[in-house]
């Protein structure tokens, strides 16, 4: 039930028996849900929690599959770890310390030089199609238990639409149900056919720009994944158009292909499966077609209007962050939306006053970062300036002990591990420039491409 609030009577807000929907049960709608439970009961406030999710996250393929290429950065298993939210042993499937950089005109290997920045890989779902035995544990399926164990309930239900009924959300399913609730969170991706249930409710809200991407599943055996890939993601920086990122990544048995950009389709990842890089991360008998492979809509830019009285978007259907790191804003938005909905209210003035701040944060920051990969993509264009790189993060790799700019830029656009802004300001600084101009310029001289690469 709703009482209205009493600094302002046309202001609703929870209190005891409040219902809240949560419509997605992945990363964004798991940490809300845990974390809006959490901060109630701490307040002595009573609020039910219903979270819709058809799918199984510990069934292999479609029927679990979160598609998502399952990067979590160190820092935020930290973090998670100080809101009581552990990951096991069995959720992280391999811990990452170096990424290998393919470039049209060589490779080389960047270790971190700060634990807190390593990375892990996990598995969304149970995994690939073909799967027989599960080494592993879903990580999306790990959240909502842990979100279950906080009080909330799991409704297999699919959601069919969602309208106004005596000035509340009325969610409806598939099963013909339907009910009311106080509060609705929308945590359902950006699908253009999931984003159809609101159309009834005639919101402000319009649906981020998105693009397709592309992952891709190869069964390897324990073995090879050694082999081949090792404890390292492999990154490419390859000048095909319409291709801003590209990895393989190790996880148990399996590597995963992952494909981000503005014009991923089947000719480009055809493209990209061809060149010599790629095929040099894996066996040649593997069948390039894979195991189990989906081509998930990416959110490019931030949703219009997400929140309205009663009403909010979090997560990828709100905003995330540009390419990387989609755990990591479905953290913070849905910690930023439990939170206000508990302190402050549930009206659009509450979300506006709370809520946006963080909401904005991303998105401004992902407008620094379209101006990394606009960088990116002319690098990676121009033969004697990614040399520059090159030659720029080999001799800081030989010299660890010196500082690792270029390394450290690399690294950090690649895995998440930092904000663009900070990325963005470390290229700019003059000792950056003049040592990155400085190893162009030896790469364009034929005394200094006959000379070892390592930094003076």
């Amino acid at each position: 039930m709703i009482i209205e609030n009493s600094k302002d009577t046309n202001m609703p807000e929870l209190q005891n028996g409040s219902k809240v929907a949560v419509i997605g049960g992945g990363p964004a709608g798991a940490f809300f849900s845990f974390f809006l439970i959490d901060l109630a009961k701490r307040m002595d406030l009573d609020v039910h929690v219903d979270i819709f999710e058809p799918r199984d996250f510990f069934k292999p393929g479609p029927r679990g599959c979160n598609m998502c290429a399952g990067i979590i950065s160190e820092s935020l298993i930290q973090t998670l770890a100080t809101e009581g939210i552990n990951l096991p042993p069995k959720v992280v499937q391999r811990g990452i310390d170096s990424y290998v950089l393919y470039t049209s005109t060589g490779k080389t290997q960047i270790k971190t030089t700060i634990d807190e920045k390593r990375i892990a890989s996990v598995y969304r779902g149970a995994g690939p199609r073909d799967l027989t035995k599960a080494k592993w544990k879903s990580f999306d399926g790990h959240l909502l238990e842990l979100a279950i164990g906080k009080g909330a309930r799991h409704k297999k239900a699919k959601v069919a639409g969602v309208n106004w009924r005596k000035g509340r959300p009325e969610i409806k399913t598939n099963d013909g149900e339907s009910d009311l609730y106080d509060l609705a969170v929308f945590a359902i991706g950006v699908n253009p056919a999931n984003l159809k249930m609101i159309e009834e409710l005639q919101l402000k809200y319009r649906p981020p720009k998105t693009a397709k991407s592309h992952i891709r599943e190869f069964f390897l055996g324990q073995d090879r994944v050694n082999e081949y890939l090792g404890n390292n993601v492999h990154i490419f920086l390859l000048p095909i158009p319409g291709l801003e990122y590209a990895a393989v990544i190790p996880k148990g048995d399996y590597a995963t292909m992952c494909l981000i950009g503005n014009g991923v389709d089947g000719d480009l990842v055809n493209s990209f499966i061809s060149t010599l890089q790629a095929r040099r991360c894996l066996p040649e008998e593997v069948d390039p077609k894979g195991s189990c492979r989906c081509s998930p809509f990416i959110n490019m830019k931030a949703a219009v209007g997400a929140y309205s009285d009663r009403i909010v978007f979090i997560g990828d259907c709100g905003a995330t962050r540009l390419f990387k790191d989609g755990i990591g804003a479905a953290y913070k938005t849905a910690k930023a939306a439990a939170t206000t909905a508990v302190f402050q209210g549930i009206s659009e003035r509450d979300w506006n006053r709370t809520y946006l701040p963080t909401y904005r944060l991303i998105e401004n920051d992902n407008k620094i970062g379209r101006v990394v990969f606009a960088v990116n993509g002319f690098i990676k264009s121009r033969k004697y300036v990614l040399g520059g790189l090159l030659r720029m993060v080999n001799g800081e790799q030989q010299r660890p002990d010196s500082p690792q700019r270029m390394s450290g830029v690399v690294w950090d656009t690649f895995t998440g591990s930092a904000m663009y802004r900070n990325i963005f300001k470390r290229t700019i600084h003059p000792s950056f420039l003049f040592r990155f101009s400085w190893n162009t310029v030896r790469e364009i001289s034929p005394i200094g491409r006959n000379q070892a690469t390592k930094e003076d």
